[in-house]
């Protein structure tokens, strides 16, 4: 197991919960609004963390950080969410050090989302990482890790097909819509929500009906008229919800509220109903389905749907995972270096103390003393040593004894993380 912090106690840790234990409502729960992720990262930074990253999506809550016991990443969750430790053990999952970098590069490249090769995900690593970077809360390593896992992202995107066809839940919504509701194109369509999963489901339903008969409605009016005028669609206003769900013969509900915003007592419909609830937390009632002519769909029905697109996606895992394995040995190289740096660095101060000691003597010593010769032979002599010495550690299979023999050997004083 990498070592990648130089302090004994601290390790690197992902943890959280996701779509593969945790149902749609128990997501919910744990799920952490933008208030909620900013104070994460403020409790945090109070409590001495000095690296960390909080995600958190329809299919998935994580944090990745630097801590001495993962109680301590356990501990912001469950207090800034409606999760408790009890659930979380429940259902988590923790990874430390190795594990934890493995995991992250397969959420950041599609290989561990709900739908195979959905790659919205990324996007939210690199706004958590901006986040935490705002709050000066990453270091040398994270900010190496993401940046890697960006790179794998790319690379699998451009040199596989893994990610070719529905992509996400937005897009898979709308293959149900098209396959479940007959003569889609003269059906009237409400969004509700112009979240990033509202957008996505807007964008692919205007592609392949009137845009007239598309509604969307959005707490924040300007929010849904800046879609509106990309899309050439029609925005009617919050207070209009009622009157809007009668006419529809389809609404998408993808917004951010942390209760249900329809139930039954919103429905007095007069034809049949379907309502896809692409939210975490869900945003519509369970009710709604005694109302008669009503269909319900949640994203994780959604999300189980198989079709030739997601079985042809299988067959460039193995290339997609040659990718991760290749960047990151990359990153874990990167981390072997870093992790004798502060000895080599401590080794050259040592060793430019003891040449300053004898120059000085010969400065007294020698009358025609070459003060420029005898700098340049020193410090190539000094460079000599130091890169024996890390090729060395480079090289060996036990670079904690090398390290400390250096240290033992020319008595080093230096600080013991590198981050």
């Amino acid at each position: 197991m990498e070592n990648f912090n130089m302090s004994k106690h601290e390790s690197f840790y992902a943890l959280g919960i996701s779509y593969k234990k945790a149902d749609a409502t128990m997501r919910g729960k744990f799920s952490l609004d933008a208030t909620a992720k900013a104070t994460v990262l403020i409790q945090a930074e109070a409590e001495g963390i000095d690296a960390i990253l909080v995600t958190s999506t329809c299919n998935r809550t994580e944090i990745y950080g630097f801590a001495n016991h993962p109680y301590q990443l356990i501990k912001l969750l469950c207090e800034n969410s409606r999760g408790t430790v009890e659930e979380f053990q429940e259902i988590a999952y923790i990874y430390k050090n190795n594990e934890a970098v493995n995991h992250m590069f397969r959420v950041g490249t599609g290989l561990d989302s709900q739908i195979l090769g959905d790659f919205e995900i990324i996007s939210q690593l690199k706004i958590a990482f901006s986040e935490s970077k705002s709050n000066g809360l990453v270091n040398s390593f994270l900010e190496r890790l993401v940046n890697s896992v960006i790179q794998a992202s790319k690379k699998i995107k451009t040199e596989t097909d893994i990610s070719s066809g529905a992509t996400s839940v937005s897009f898979a919504s709308v293959q149900y819509i098209f396959k479940n509701v007959q003569n889609i194109a003269n059906k009237n369509i409400l969004l509700f929500g112009t979240g990033k999963i509202g957008r996505n489901t807007c964008e692919n339903l205007v592609k392949h009906t009137k845009h007239d008969n598309i509604t969307l409605i959005n707490r924040t009016k300007d929010k849904a008229e800046r879609l509106a005028r990309k899309l050439n669609v029609v925005v009617k206003e919050y207070s209009d919800l009622q009157l809007e769900l009668q006419n529809a013969d389809v609404v998408v509900v993808a917004t951010g509220a942390q209760n249900p915003t329809i139930d039954k007592t919103l429905l007095n419909l007069k034809k049949p109903l379907l309502i896809l609830d692409l939210s975490i937390p869900k945003n519509v009632h369970e009710n709604v389905q005694e109302v008669e002519g009503v269909t319900l769909i949640h994203m994780d029905h959604l999300s189980q749907m198989t079709d030739e697109t997601l079985e042809k996606r299988k067959q460039f895992i193995p290339s997609a995972e040659a990718i991760i394995e290749e960047i990151k040995e990359e990153f874990f190289a990167w981390t072997r270096n870093r992790k004798f740096a502060p000895t080599i660095h401590a080794l050259k101060v040592k060793l430019n103390s003891i040449k300053e000691g004898e120059l000085n003597f010969q400065r007294k010593k020698l009358v025609n003393f070459d003060e420029e010769q005898a700098e340049l032979i020193s410090n190539r002599i000094i460079q000599k040593i130091t890169n024996h010495f890390v090729n060395h550690l480079k090289d060996g299979n036990s670079m904690d004894e090398g390290i400390e023999w250096i240290e033992k050997v020319f008595q080093l004083e230096q600080e013991k993380t590198f981050f």
